[in-house]
């Protein structure tokens, strides 16, 4: 019993002390609290503050007493400790982090007076003053200075600047998203508000820890994307911009996040990144400042549009990176390119007011309605693809569906200047290629076509040319595009180009007409109804559709027709543009021709004339002569006299050349008048028609005369075992041969045969009066020397030596021979060189 009251004294003994000591704690704590105030000047320039509360921080004892011993009891109070403690677990609680008690309202409201004082002089924020101490000392004698946090009550200026606004038009507003109200009725709010609100937002954008809405919104994606980003110079929203398509990016940060975007491109003040990255070459390159832009905007447009033209002279490769980043924004979103958002706001209304902005569906969607657009809106949609065109980061629908294609087959190719839009075209028929990759690349392929601009590779090689070969083709309203006109301009005229780089581009983009006919649009809209009629079930690609039309070509439009058979002869310039061709002869090349440069028909030609070379591929060879047979009906398709008979066509043609329906109208008319065509437009000819008779078939337009001769004079023999097509060369040798005896040939075909003798041989037929005026000389000497037949047969008109005659004929040849031998063998060894006498002179 006694040992049980003796417990029971001490355990009340020690209940009562352990109460006197939470007395003594308290009562510390309120004598603290009503001790005198106390003040921190630890910025001397800022001017000394009064803390709050004695020590600058939120009381322990008052509203907050059961929070703060709730969550944080290891805290002590002061210096803004508890406070900040505070402050964590009610963003805990927001985010769904907190079990157990939470903070209450009454608390918080506290808390929020703390902040509001704190938030009126640095000085009063203890240890924010004490970090920023020798900066401040340094860089802002005279600025005063305010932290900006989750409360627009504790921005001091803004809160004094803004708070009638807020009453009046924002009454009804939840805590903290008073701001966001104002922004909404931003034309109601007083200029003296709307100063600081413009002040708020240019702070909060820098760092993204003063911009609650954003960070709140954005902080799973920040910690998933951007952990290791450190915050401050907008380094943490550039990273979330960079990331704002990838998979698992949560729509409220990019909704949020996009808002921030586009408040910084309507207001170029907001932009801290690209002012800070570019100011030197705003100066440097574009002659203005950040202050004129900030006060012109006519300047301010002006600037940027330099600096994106001008992109890659730039010297800071940061201003360089800023750039480019703008333009991939304007890219995704017509909202972050403002001079075609302001442009196209009716049309956007009128086509796309149910498109959602983003992923670039507006401007999709402008592009499909491009026919139908306000002039205004048309010309800067175009202007916008000029500029987009240079990179694939600027392409997003493109970028997006070739992720995996970019991956693939590019992954070592550097972005910008094109290079990895060549990549996937080169690309295209290739069996990994998703659908939705080679929908996009051709359809960006068919848009190039329509103006060179859009090509932004042809464009920049061929600028100088363009200006040279082809000036005026365009027209100068703004908006209108060329329609192919410079395009088609460059390849009429490409033996004058004389960069290589231009070359290039030029043989690429004929490349893309022959592989799809969308891309050449003169052709497209030319052939329009003949494609519905004849192809519509065609697909294109792989130069199908021209296969398709010109198998049908008897039946197509006069204007169709004239416009594929010109695309044909373009073909015929290079095998390279005949990939079957190509393929075919891929042997043939490397024996026979693997020297000959490609252009201008040259590996074709040398394929032409090793035809008849025992070892020719017959594969090859059966497609060289479905070529030969279209030169044979066009002189379109023979690039040499095409090329060098384009003056005689005209001078003596005209009429022919109007008749084109690939019946060699103007072969023939050519051939007519070969005496009077120019020098080199008879070598082409006299190449062409030397081929059409070496590579000869009966019917065969060009040589149709020769078809009676042929069957009268040409033996069977020269015929190959099918017995109906001559072997090559047959018939060509025997012409030749029946013409050099003297026999009897319709004067059609002996022009044709004479045309494609050789020049010198040409000469003996085209003056045979002569030649017989010197033969009857020799006959009547010989008669009047009493000699009988000796040296002429005056009936066959032809020299004949017998007897003692060819004897010495054969005699002078020898002694003709040796002395020519003599005569070689002595300049070789150098026996009649020109030599000079020395002669030495000594003494006498």
């Amino acid at each position: 019993m006694m040992r049980a009251s003796a417990l029971a004294l001490s355990l009340g003994a020690l209940l009562f002390l352990a109460s006197a000591s939470d007395f003594r704690v308290l009562a510390a704590d309120e004598a603290s609290e009503k001790a005198a105030p106390k003040t921190s000047n630890i910025i001397p320039t800022a001017g000394a503050a009064e803390l709050y509360n004695g020590n600058g921080d939120v009381s322990a004892t008052g509203e907050c007493a059961g929070d703060a011993k709730a969550a944080c009891k290891d805290v002590s109070s002061g210096e803004g400790r508890l406070a900040s403690c505070l402050t964590k677990r009610i963003r805990a609680q927001r985010q769904g982090n907190v079990v157990g008690r939470k903070v209450t309202p009454k608390c918080r409201n506290a808390l929020a007076a703390f902040k509001i004082d704190r938030s009126k002089m640095i000085n009063k924020d203890i240890p924010l003053a004490k970090a920023c101490k020798d900066d401040a000392a340094k860089l802002c004698k005279d600025v005063s200075d305010a932290k900006v946090a989750e409360d627009y009550r504790f921005d001091y200026r803004l809160f004094t600047a803004c708070k009638d606004d807020v009453s009046n038009l924002c009454k009804d507003a939840d805590a903290g998203e008073e701001i966001d109200c104002l922004t909404e009725k931003r034309i109601q709010v007083s200029w003296e508000c709307q100063n600081q609100m413009f002040r708020n937002e240019k702070e909060s954008g820098d760092d993204i820890r003063l911009s609650t809405r954003l960070f709140n919104k954005c902080l799973t994606d920040q910690q998933k994307f951007c952990k290791d980003v450190e915050p401050g110079h907008m380094r943490v929203q550039e990273c979330l911009e960079d990331n704002i398509e990838e998979s698992g990016f949560t729509a409220e940060c990019k909704t949020e996040l996009e808002n921030m975007i586009a408040k910084r491109v309507a207001d170029f003040r907001l932009d801290i990144a690209l002012r800070e990255a570019c100011e030197s070459d705003l100066k440097d390159t574009c002659g203005t400042s950040l202050k004129e832009m900030d006060e012109d905007e006519k300047a301010k447009t002006s600037a940027l549009n330099c600096l994106q033209q001008y992109r890659e002279e730039l010297k800071s490769e940061k201003c360089k990176a800023e750039i480019h980043r703008r333009l991939t924004r304007a890219a995704r979103d017509i909202r972050f390119d403002e001079v075609l958002a302001g442009a196209c706001t009716d049309d956007r209304n009128r086509f796309c007011s149910d498109v959602q902005p983003g992923s670039a569906r507006v401007i999709r969607c402008l592009e499909d309605n491009r026919n139908s657009l306000d002039q205004k809106c048309a010309a800067a949609l175009f202007d916008h693809e000029v500029k987009m065109a240079e990179d694939i980061d600027f392409k997003f629908p493109m970028k997006r569906a070739c992720a995996w294609e970019i991956n693939s087959f590019c992954k070592d190719i550097p972005h910008g200047h094109a290079r990895i839009v060549r990549c996937l075209e080169d690309k295209i028929d290739d069996t990994d290629m998703s659908k939705e990759c080679k929908d996009e690349v051709m359809k960006d392929m068919n848009r190039m076509a329509q103006d060179y601009r859009l090509n932004w590779r042809l464009n920049h090689a061929c600028e100088a040319e363009i200006q040279k070969l082809c000036p005026s083709m365009c027209s100068t309203t703004p908006g209108v595009t060329c329609g192919g006109l410079v395009l088609q301009c460059l390849q009429d005229k490409q033996d004058n180009i004389t960069t290589q780089s231009c070359q290039d581009e030029v043989f690429y983009y004929e490349l893309m007409e022959v592989t799809d006919f969308r891309n050449d649009v003169i052709l497209a809209e030319a052939c329009r109804t003949d494609v519905d009629a004849y192809c519509k079930d065609v697909e294109p690609g792989e130069g199908r559709v021209h296969q398709c039309l010109r198998y049908n070509r008897d039946k197509l439009t006069e204007q169709c027709r004239n416009e594929e058979m010109k695309l044909a002869a373009i073909e015929y310039r290079d095998i390279r543009l005949r990939p079957k061709l190509n393929k075919l002869c891929s042997e043939e090349k490397a024996v026979y021709c693997k020297d000959v440069k490609p252009g201008k028909a040259r590996v074709i030609k040398c394929l032409m004339e090793n035809m008849a070379q025992p070892n020719f591929g017959e594969e090859c060879k059966e497609e060289l002569q479905k070529r030969e047979d279209m030169m044979k009906s066009d002189y379109r398709y023979d690039i040499g006299v095409f090329t060098n008979c384009e003056s005689d066509v005209d001078t003596y043609c005209k009429e022919a050349k109007s008749k084109l329906r690939g019946n060699a109208t103007v072969l023939k008319c050519l051939v007519e008048n070969f005496k009077s065509l120019a020098e080199q437009c008879q070598t082409e000819m006299s190449r062409a028609v030397r081929l059409a008779l070496w590579d000869y078939k009966p019917g065969s337009a060009l040589t149709t005369t020769c078809d009676a001769d042929v069957e009268s004079q040409c033996p069977r023999g020269a015929r190959s075992r099918s017995g109906a097509v001559f072997t090559i060369g047959a018939v060509g040798r025997c012409l030749s041969k029946a013409l050099v005896e003297g026999k009897r040939l319709e004067t059609k075909c002996r022009a044709l045969v004479l045309v494609a003798a050789p020049k010198d041989a040409r000469v003996y037929f085209d003056h045979p009066e002569s030649t017989s005026a010197l033969i009857q000389k020799i006959a009547q000497v010989q008669q009047a020397a009493g000699l009988e037949s000796v040296l002429v047969d005056a009936d066959s008109s032809t020299v004949t030596v017998t007897g003692w005659v060819a004897l010495a004929c054969i005699i002078s040849l020898i002694v003709v021979f040796v002395g020519g031998a003599v005569m070689l063998y002595k300049r070789l060894v150098g026996a009649e060189k020109p030599h000079t006498l020395h002669i030495k002179s000594g003494d006498a």
